[in-house]
């Protein structure tokens, strides 16, 4: 597979975590969650946090790969270093900003992730496991020693403390919707996955099976032990779950292994539709991968005008007390279906977005 295949199949990964971002976030936002056909919540209950944590794996995969361009040239290692850690700080610019309008941002928590990821893409493969599984259980002990409910009407999902020092730092830390501790993770696992011959269909099947294998080993085990403790407290039930808040280690397991899956798919499809070019053009490739490439900018138009027009038309939780999932896949479904006509014209005149041709305008 050539680095332009690879890339592309990274790009149709960013696409399907796009998609399932905005399927999950347009649930939350409206409501619906649980309500509507066993379909539909299913379907969108499997998403909730997997699509955003398939996200920060491809982050971490793209820096390792440009880390990887470098080899040993320490010159070229500085100058990543300093322009990741500039795109990091016009990340959190733009994610607070964000954060005025949608509570749960994740691009404040990108540029943690990538402020800090960047000081790993030197480290040995064994050297990141082992951060991995430090952050990973250093959350669980963080869980059992601080108040995780601090900060938080559960009532509303509302944090009310965000915008103070202490409740921005233990947000952004701790009990956060993607806080860094544990989902740095996320990112090191990328940082991992990109040091392997991702261009290798033998390495797409066992990312491939060792996801699905792992994905289904955590939920089996995690419906099991929820069983065994059917009745304890509620701390000692967060332990065996397999949802994003609190992040417990099922869950980082959980979404490793969706990521893998994604990941091994996306390559395999890129490399499919490469010997293949009107196969692409007849499902669509090509544009799937230049919305891959948006999605900073539509991640931030999806919040201003999907959830923008949600609230117009009275869809929005609290406005609508009789939508359902099933609405939500249906608003998601037009949503992307505008979203795919706006690349396909803007991509005839420009290859990034503008937000990331702001960002790369910045911080060149």
């Amino acid at each position: 597979m050539t680095t332009t295949t690879r890339l592309e199949g990274l790009d149709f990964a960013r696409f399907i975590a796009f998609v399932g971002m905005v399927l999950v976030n347009f649930a939350v936002v409206m409501g619906v969650e649980g309500e509507g056909s066993f379909l539909a919540t299913t379907f969108v209950g499997a998403l909730e946090g997997r699509a955003a944590a398939t996200f920060v794996v491809l982050a971490g995969i793209g820096l390792g790969l440009a880390a990887s361009q470098n080899n040993n040239d320490l010159e070229a290692n500085d100058y990543l270093v300093w322009l990741t850690t500039k795109r990091a700080l016009f990340l959190l610019a733009i994610g607070l900003l964000n954060s005025l309008i949608f509570d749960a941002d994740i691009l404040h928590y990108y540029a943690l992730y990538f402020f800090f990821g960047v000081f790993f893409i030197r480290m040995s493969s064994s050297g990141l496991i082992f951060s991995i599984i430090f952050l990973i259980v250093g959350f669980v002990i963080m869980l059992f020693t601080l108040d995780y409910d601090v900060g938080w009407d559960w009532k509303t999902y509302t944090y009310k403390n965000f915008w103070t020092l202490e409740g921005f730092i233990t947000n952004l830390f701790f009990n956060g919707w993607h806080p860094v501790i544990p989902w740095l993770a996320f990112f090191l696992f990328g940082i991992l996955l990109s040091r392997l011959s991702l261009d290798q269909a033998q390495t797409q099947l066992q990312l491939f099976i060792f996801g699905l294998i792992a994905l289904l080993t955590v939920e089996g085990l995690s419906l099991f032990t929820l069983a065994l403790l059917s009745g304890a407290e509620q701390d000692l039930l967060d332990i065996a779950t397999t949802e994003p808040l609190p992040p417990m280690p099922f869950y980082m397991i959980a979404g490793m292994a969706s990521a893998c899956m994604v990941l091994a798919f996306s390559l395999w499809v890129s490399s499919l539709f490469a010997k293949s070019p009107r196969l692409s053009k007849i499902f669509g490739f090509k544009l799937s991968t230049q919305i891959g490439r948006q999605t900073l900018t539509l991640y931030v138009a999806h919040i201003l005008f999907g959830m923008g027009t949600l609230e117009y038309l009275g869809l929005l939780d609290g406005q609508n007390a009789s939508g359902t999932t099933d609405d939500a896949i249906i608003a998601s479904g037009i949503f992307i279906f505008a979203t795919g006509l706006y690349v396909w014209a803007y991509s005839k005149f420009f290859t990034r977005g503008p937000i990331e041709n702001l960002m790369r305008l910045i911080t060149r």
